[in-house]
């Protein structure tokens, strides 16, 4: 009907008792009424064509959540549902509408909770979490972590609820997948941070061979001369037992030299004591240097940890090298004694390792505390490192020496730990030549 269409003027026939004008009134008014009646239609019609915009927008919405959606009455029934619940439970929305929610659960736990859910009466309006196990096509039990809401009529009284929910199993296998590969990960960490302190290790041999061989030598010789004074002493004795004669006795006493042996054991068994246990004190440094450390953090003096380093260090090169150190004020930071250690280490052995071609080598340590943080420089008179290098140079794997010769690891295994300790690991060509290395770390309190 349209608009512009104008009824046709009534004739003008006079009738008794009412005149001309009263009959223009009427038509007047009557045209006013069909007006407002096409104008009412015309808005009508435009709210339909809304409306059904409406419908369909919220039709295309909910086709194309991969979540799934249940709208049920207030008994549990099943009034709309979206294609992604039609699609994991193998049925159609017309057989599902009127059927129960608890037909769509696999076991008595979800129905239970399910019911639960629906009979609270004071449900939070943001929904409840549930986890619970929907029917699949296949008969299999499908994980979903689902949220139930409220629904409420025109007049706010509480006329079912809504149900959103979404397949956890995909979420669940990453999630396995995902920690399966982190431990890997964190095994192949430790595996390959051993395999790093064990190359470390290797490079000390020589020194520590050397260093042993003191302290045992020592001790061997102590003991040979302990089983020679233990001789002297069993034969006097003998003659002590058998009675002999005072005069056979001195003589036996003069012979072997039984004061001065009695003078000179205290200092031969303090001296075995001695090394021995000095011979203690290197296996057990060995022992704790190269045992998986745990990741269990204490307060370390970081000073005793740089000059353990320096003398193991020291300890495993073929030639002497000349180390500067100034350790500064005593300082405690909150760590692993052991893997500072090791990055104390790797530090050095880098520095002596690019002096081979120096005819003065040298090596600078320092220690310095500024504010909250404590600052070790490691530094040589060596070429320094090229301007190419040093963006990459605690990269894993990222090695200058040839092949058999390092591993790659040593910088990059350093700059992990240091930033697991919460502090900064560096390297920059020093102004007077040659590179330097700053560790930063953060100071107890």
């Amino acid at each position: 009907m349209s608009k512009d269409r104008a009824p046709s003027p009534l004739p003008t026939v006079p009738m008794d008792g009412v005149d001309e004008s009263t009959w223009m009134d009427v038509i007047q008014k009557m045209d006013e009424v069909y007006t407002r009646l096409i104008d009412d239609e015309v808005e009508l019609e435009k709210k339909n064509t809304e409306l059904e915009q409406s419908q369909q927008f919220i039709v295309s919405v909910l086709t194309s959540m991969s979540d799934v959606l249940v709208v049920c009455d207030e008994r549990g029934l099943i009034e709309q549902a979206n294609a992604a619940l039609c699609e994991l439970v193998g049925r159609r929305e017309e057989r599902l509408r009127g059927s129960s929610l608890a037909d769509l659960l696999a076991d008595e736990a979800s129905v239970q909770a399910a019911r639960d859910a629906m009979d609270r009466s004071d449900a939070p309006r943001d929904g409840q979490g549930i986890e619970l196990n929907l029917l699949g096509r296949d008969g299999q039990a499908v994980p979903v972590d689902a949220s139930c809401t409220t629904r409420v009529g025109p007049s706010g009284r509480r006329v079912g609820t809504v149900w959103v929910g979404r397949p956890m199993a995909e979420l669940k296998r990453a999630y396995h997948e995902m920690r399966a590969a982190h431990e890997a990960l964190k095994r192949t960490q430790q595996q390959l941070l051993h395999s790093e302190k064990m190359a470390s290790l290797g490079q000390l041999v020589a020194g520590v061979a050397h260093e042993l061989n003191n302290p045992i030598s020592f001790v061997l010789g102590n003991v040979h001369a302990l089983r020679k004074y233990s001789d002297r002493l069993q034969t006097y004795m003998a003659a002590l037992h058998a009675h002999e004669p005072e005069a056979v006795l001195q003589q036996m006493r003069q012979k072997l030299r039984i004061e001065h042996l009695l003078a000179d054991l205290p200092s031969l068994i303090e001296g075995t004591l001695e090394g021995a246990q000095r011979t203690a004190d290197i296996v057990q440094g060995l022992k704790r240097f190269s045992a998986m450390d745990t990741e269990a953090h204490a307060p370390v003096v970081l000073a005793e940890v740089i000059e353990r380093a320096i003398h193991w260090v020291r300890k495993g090169r073929g030639a002497a090298m000349a180390v500067h150190w100034q350790p500064g004020p005593t300082v405690t930071v909150m760590g692993s004694a052991g893997q500072l250690q090791q990055v104390m280490m790797n530090l050095l052995q880098n520095a002596f390792d690019a002096l081979g071609q120096v005819s003065q080598p040298a090596v600078r340590v320092a220690m310095a505390v500024h504010g909250d943080r404590v600052v070790v420089t490691v530094r040589d008179n060596g070429p320094g490192i090229p301007p190419e290098h040093l963006l990459r140079i605690f990269d894993p794997f990222f090695a200058t020496k040839p092949v058999g010769k390092g591993t790659g690891l040593g910088l990059s295994i350093s700059y992990g730990i240091v930033e697991q300790h919460g502090g900064r690991l560096s390297a920059r060509n020093a102004d007077g030549g040659g590179a330097e290395f700053v560790l930063d770390l953060p100071r107890m309190a």
